[in-house]
């Protein structure tokens, strides 16, 4: 018996981990796999709940884009920064307004007749509030902080759950490879949460993993990690920078990971006897909407796109015209920039000049997502989804059975147990993640307050 006390002390060490882990994670990943169910499957639910505004009669060639934008603003007044080129001949176009009063709009058009068809608040729909609470909870900021660090700590989760999981000495699959459904009380619980983890543990820690990159923190360190290795943004385009320039993502508002961060390039003003010549900016600009038709037309007569992409309008004199695709399958993606004065394209950036690691991001990315492999993509990823619903039900049931008799708590603490392999993983991990690494210095520092408080509470 006295040799096999360490590894139950060890294992007790780590269950009280995957407690706080659980704890700490429980509420927010039941979020991210509700509102990441819902969003995987965004274009049907839009389909069924605005079919009006989402098809319509089929055409031959569609209006040009000015005609379309023009449409928008006359039935919604204000200013537009976008439009979305439908793919097919049997969707609407989407023009992106911003109103002179309320909340900025998404104006369906007919691209063949050019009516409208209605207006939508992104945010008011169920699949923009389901993507605004995966991604920061709704609140911004601090929101998508703490989504990151809920994803930080379900990597923890996942480790020791793992450790918990693994057989040691038992025989047989019952309560490892699938649940004792017959069994009652707590031990149902936990086969239904240990099997359930087991076999969707890969799946889960893929879709945290390539969740991480949109994260504020370690999006970021990402975004520059890879851009100063050379495997990210590619490298041949860092001089085209203007002296000033803004990032891709803070000058559109929307761009593909790898892009985020790219400087943006300025028209010249000078072009076309422009010089000195100042469009407002973020107000109605008429001569930007007119120039949107020769920008579609350069991109079917030398670029080969027809639709299927999204043109956002030049924002100023300097400003220019950003046009991207963003298919199912990242191979696909390509920005091209013009300037819009000339017109003439300034660079085209594709999939083929990305880095390594940002070809490997954006991969995952579509994955994450259930672009890739189509419906056969959602479908793993919703299983997936469930599975952290039904981890988080039974995780919660189990505690609740095995908790102290009428107290909230955790499991006791155990002295001098040897898990110094699990700290140097935790340590590791807290270096790459420097979120959870916070996280676990606070996590400790309440734990050392708390044990110091009961003990000084119980009497000698």
């Amino acid at each position: 018996m006295a040799t096999r006390l360490p590894a139950s002390r060890a294992y007790r060490a780590i269950w009280r981990w995957h407690f706080y882990a659980g704890l700490i994670v429980a509420p927010f990943l039941l979020i991210l796999s509700i509102t990441g169910a819902i969003y995987l499957f965004n274009d049907e639910i839009n389909d069924a709940l605005y079919p009006a505004q989402r098809f319509v009669a089929p055409h031959g060639i569609g209006l040009p884009p000015s005609r379309l934008i023009g449409a928008a603003l006359h039935a919604h007044p204000g200013s537009a920064t976008r439009i979305d080129l439908p793919p097919a001949g049997t969707r609407s176009a989407i023009v992106f307004v911003t109103p002179v009063r309320g909340d900025a709009l998404r104006v369906a058009v007919d691209p063949g007749s050019g009516r409208v068809l209605g207006a939508t608040v992104y945010s008011h729909t169920l699949v923009g509030f389901a993507d605004e609470m995966h991604g920061s909870l709704t609140i911004g900021t601090l929101g998508d902080r703490i989504v990151e660090l809920a994803a930080c700590w379900a990597l923890v989760l996942i480790a020791t759950g793992l450790y918990l999981w693994w057989p040691r000495g038992r025989r047989g699959l019952a309560g490892i490879a699938y649940p004792r459904l017959r069994a009652g009380g707590r031990l149902f619980w936990r086969d239904l949460h240990a099997v359930t983890g087991a076999w969707a543990l890969a799946l889960i820690a893929f879709l945290i993993v390539t969740g991480l990159p949109w994260a504020g923190i370690e999006g970021d360190l990402l975004k520059r990690g890879t851009a100063a290795l050379g495997i990210g943004y590619p490298q041949s385009n860092r001089t085209y920078a203007a002296p000033v320039s803004q990032p891709m993502k803070a000058a559109l508002g929307d761009a593909p990971w790898t892009m985020e961060q790219a400087p943006m390039p300025a028209s010249t003003p000078a072009h076309g006897g422009h010089a000195g010549h100042d469009q407002p900016r973020g107000g109605r600009d008429d001569a930007a909407v007119a120039g949107s038709d020769r920008i579609a037309a350069a991109l079917a007569r030398n670029h080969g796109l027809t639709g299927d992409y999204r043109l956002f309008l030049p924002n100023g004199s300097t400003g220019v015209y950003t046009a991207y695709t963003y298919p199912d399958r990242p191979q696909g993606q390509r920005t091209l920039y013009f300037d819009r004065w000339s017109g003439t394209l300034i660079r085209e950036i594709g999939y083929g000049d990305y880095g390594w690691a940002a070809k490997a991001i954006e991969l995952g990315v579509q994955l994450h997502m259930g672009n890739y492999f189509g419906l056969a993509n959602q479908l793993v990823m919703l299983a997936t989804c469930l599975a952290i619903v039904l981890l988080v039900f039974s995780g919660v049931v189990m505690w609740w059975k095995h908790r102290p008799a009428g107290r909230l708590a955790a499991p006791p603490k155990v002295a001098a147990a040897p898990v110094r392999g699990a700290l140097v993983i935790l340590l590791v991990a807290a270096l790459l993640l420097p979120l959870l690494g916070a996280s676990l210095l606070a996590v400790w520092a309440i734990d050392h307050v708390v044990e110091t408080v009961r003990r000084r509470r119980v009497p000698a």
